[in-house]
């Protein structure tokens, strides 16, 4: 999780690593994305961390400290992420006909919008309770969680629940019929980007053990493992409408071609080829949770049943499958479904105006 930026203190590099860890959504706006900047959600939220974090160093100001966050307009951001020229939208004039006007508008300027709310509200915060910075607010609820651990507790639970009690963009959370569905995707991402980072140095930053902490369930693993036959959704709520959202994953052929071994891919041939991404269905905020929450117990069942296996007649070693562990379960996923081709075509669902996942 090594940041390709020269940092002038590990302070700093914890600062931009948790700005980079709240502000890691956009996920249902992967296909607008793609054809505004040739890049996916995350890839466009990483440039532009990177791309502020740069400015703020040749003297454009800070945008990453609490009072550079506060301080954050839509202009910044859409400059930051160079898409100022695709954050219109063309309408019919009102009263002269054959005219258009352009204003404001659009899947890309949604995007622009959520990330400066999410910097904003958590500059104010960060403010309110006399931070500095995230990074600064990070740091101490890992001490928190350090102290919490010598005296017999859960580390990464502690941290948390500071992380989660104090940020707005952490409480990933929903009511679906009257109950609570919690998923905290990005502050436990957080937890973990730390332990990846700072786990093998000799730095002064507390290092939660966080292998048990579950997937950091976003849109693209529930929706893979629906694909997959794992998440099976024929006889799901039908009040939700969820036997309805991916009706070619209940194709047996198309399964069974999924399942199978990656036909090898020519490198240059598909550098050449022009990748075309469709949309796939946009969900309501209690079908996403529902589907989320779904990927997480699906994992974890992974785990377990990869832990109770049998190995010993096994033809090579599978001991390792012993050792797994959630995370690593959601690299996995999130990694095929990146690199493999023809599992970068499904659809993934998508929600829009959301900045937790």
């Amino acid at each position: 999780m090594t940041l390709p930026l020269n940092f002038p203190s590990v302070a700093s590099e914890l600062n931009v690593l948790s700005v980079l860890s709240l502000l890691n959504f956009a996920s249902g706006y992967r296909v607008p994305l793609h054809k505004a900047t040739g890049r996916g959600a995350f890839d466009n939220i990483r440039a532009f961390v990177f791309g502020a974090w740069i400015s703020s160093s040749t003297g454009a100001g800070d945008y990453f400290s609490a009072k550079g966050m506060e301080a954050m307009t839509e202009a910044t951001v859409a400059d930051l992420m160079r898409v100022t020229d695709v954050i219109h939208v063309e309408r019919p004039h009102e009263k002269i006909h054959g005219v258009t006007v352009g204003e404001l508008g659009g899947p890309i300027w949604e995007v622009v919008q959520l990330i400066t709310k999410t910097l904003k509200e958590t500059g104010e915060a960060l403010i309110k309770g006399g931070y500095p910075d995230l990074g600064s607010f990070v740091l101490e609820a890992l001490k928190e969680g350090e102290k919490a651990k010598k005296a017999g507790q859960d580390e990464a639970e502690v941290a948390l629940e500071r992380l989660v009690r104090a940020i707005p963009a952490f409480q990933d959370m929903a009511f679906v019929y009257g109950q609570p569905v919690y998923c905290f995707k990005k502050a436990m991402l957080t937890l973990h980007s730390v332990a990846l980072r700072f786990g093998n140095s000799e730095s002064a930053i507390p290092v939660p053990r966080t292998s048990h902490l579950p997937i950091f369930a976003d849109n693209v693993i529930p929706s893979l493992l629906v694909h997959l036959g794992v998440i099976d959704l024929t006889h799901a709520d039908a009040d939700l409408a969820l036997p309805r959202l991916f009706p070619e994953a209940q194709n047996p052929e198309r399964l069974q071609s999924l399942l199978s071994a990656a036909e090898p891919v020519d490198p240059a041939a598909a550098k050449k080829e022009k990748e075309v991404l469709r949309e796939g269905p946009l969900l309501t905020v209690e079908q996403a949770f529902v589907l989320r929450a779904a990927a997480i117990d699906a994992c974890e069942l992974i785990v377990q049943t990869a832990k109770d296996l049998d190995t010993s007649d096994a033809a090579e070693d599978l001991s390792w499958l012993k050792e797994i562990t959630p995370p690593e379960v959601d690299a996995w996923i999130w990694a095929v479904a990146k690199d493999r081709r023809d599992y970068r075509k499904l659809e993934r669902f998508a929600l829009r105006n959301t900045a937790y996942f």
